[in-house]
């Protein structure tokens, strides 16, 4: 599995040679969208990617080209309490998973907690500002759900013109308290590689 960022909470996903894209509102922050006709979309915030040949946006259990998709329901970072307008996906392909959490409202609840379940990679974003989770909410996440590898997404970004300025990665980084093990242009996810021990990884923008 490949694990590719494109800038805000943008994600290709490759297994098997079908591609996964998580959260293409690359259009909207100024940039071109990077889904293309085959490609699977998925859309944290419920919105539409009528690009894609198959689009999910809402909680449920799908099945595409071996992968298997979790979508869970979760309230958004902008949600009153009780509503629940997200939804974090899970992807299991073989002996791999990977959690989206997109920009949630960092409180779980056990009942979130165990369907959730064990996490190689989590990716979650960390701009703040009231338009995203910001570090730390992100910090509960990792805590709470206790990935391998932490991959941070939505900081600022100098070519996306977000409604509201996000966090440097250096300043969500600080607040983390987290150190990267390596800045990559891709990771392959190997699961025999992964260490007990939560890390965190910085991925290049593609």
């Amino acid at each position: 599995m490949d694990i590719q960022f494109y800038g805000a909470n943008c994600i290709a996903i490759t297994y098997k040679g079908s591609r996964i894209i998580i959260d293409d509102n690359l259009k909207e922050l100024g940039l071109k969208s990077i889904t293309k006709s085959e490609d699977v979309a998925l859309m944290t915030d419920n919105s539409n990617n009528n690009d894609a040949r198959l689009s999910f946006n809402s909680p449920g259990e799908y099945e595409v080209s071996d992968v298997s998709i979790h979508g869970m329901p979760a309230r958004s970072h902008t949600d009153e309490e009780g509503k629940k307008s997200a939804t974090m996906f899970k992807l299991i392909a073989g002996d791999q998973s990977v959690l989206i959490t997109g920009r949630i409202y960092p409180d779980l609840s056990n009942e979130q907690i165990e369907d959730i379940g064990l996490v190689d990679v989590m990716l979650v974003p960390v701009g703040g500002n009231g338009y995203s989770t910001d570090p730390i909410g992100a910090l509960k996440l990792i805590k709470a759900i206790e990935p391998k590898i932490v991959i941070p997404t939505h900081y600022s970004d100098k070519e996306l013109k977000y409604p509201v300025p996000q966090q440097t990665l250096k300043d969500a980084l600080k607040e983390l308290s987290m150190d990267p093990k390596e800045t990559l242009p891709k990771l392959k996810l190997k699961p025999t590689e992964l260490s007990d021990v939560t890390q965190l990884i910085v991925l290049e923008k593609n």
